[in-house]
């Protein structure tokens, strides 16, 4: 069931998204050479909870017989596409970091994410990252009130396409709100016109998944890693947003919190 929500529902995610955007802004300005991912976690967990906020992905349960997910974020680095367990991996020059964060506080989730390069990176991932930044607004202009789901997902998909990468299939968007997952399920690809009509009160985070070769993925041993099959980069961005009656809202917005 999808969960529409109350003015004051809205002001709560507000809250706990602009705690998660500013969380990823933090990721972001650490990633350079010589750092550790899990030195970036230390510190996304640190801000989190020096907010009054609970980390959203701190113990999230893993699939049956995997340990509940370590880290306050994922932080999944070249061809890791998403859930990349923080580590003593260090960072080095030419390295794309994505970084999926989550912020519990008042009741509701915020949910966002982004890729960055760590120093000069190549020239076809540098496009990688602002391709798959650039689908995410191509999706939000179809974001709208009397819209269907799939119209975002169409959006995302075609501008991906037409720039020679692919959107991971495996995994997609979501609703997001009191729970960090919830209905409606919203893809990176598929015809448009379909699923759930979008309405005033819907809170959902989409996220595109793009890999510069193929889109399909492995999930490794740990249970929560997912790589590209074909040792391809990945690149993830994302954002919390609400449907209105008119432009859609970013949730995850740092707005006026200093990080």
């Amino acid at each position: 069931m999808i969960s529409l929500k109350s003015p004051r529902d809205i002001e709560g995610m507000r809250r706990a998204g602009q705690i998660t955007a500013a969380a990823r802004e933090l990721a972001g300005k650490m990633v350079r050479p010589g750092v550790t991912t899990l030195e970036i976690d230390t510190a996304v967990r640190k801000f989190i909870e020096g907010q009054g906020a609970i980390p959203s992905f701190l113990n999230f349960p893993g699939p049956p017989g995997v340990r509940n997910f370590p880290g306050s974020a994922c932080i999944s680095v070249n061809d890791e596409v998403i859930h990349g367990i923080p580590s003593n991996q260090v960072l080095k020059e030419g390295d794309i970091v994505s970084v999926d964060v989550g912020a519990y506080i008042g009741g509701f989730h915020g949910d966002c994410a982004g890729t960055f390069a760590c120093g000069k990176v190549s020239e076809e991932a540098a496009r990688l990252i602002a391709v798959t930044e650039q689908s995410f607004w191509e999706g939000m202009k179809f974001a709208r009130f009397g819209y269907r789901v799939s119209d975002i997902s169409h959006a995302v998909q075609k501008y991906v396409e037409d720039n020679g990468f692919s959107v991971v299939r495996d995994y997609v968007g979501h609703g997001v709100g009191a729970n960090l997952h919830e209905a409606p399920e919203v893809p990176n690809y598929g015809k448009p016109g379909h699923g759930p009509r979008l309405a005033p009160g819907m809170t959902l985070a989409v996220e595109p998944m793009v890999n510069q070769g193929d889109w399909r993925i492995k999930v490794m041993k740990d249970g929560w890693t997912v790589r590209t099959a074909d040792g391809s980069l990945s690149a993830h961005y994302e954002n919390s947003i609400l449907i209105t009656k008119g432009e859609p809202e970013i949730l995850t917005r740092v707005g006026d919190l200093r990080v």
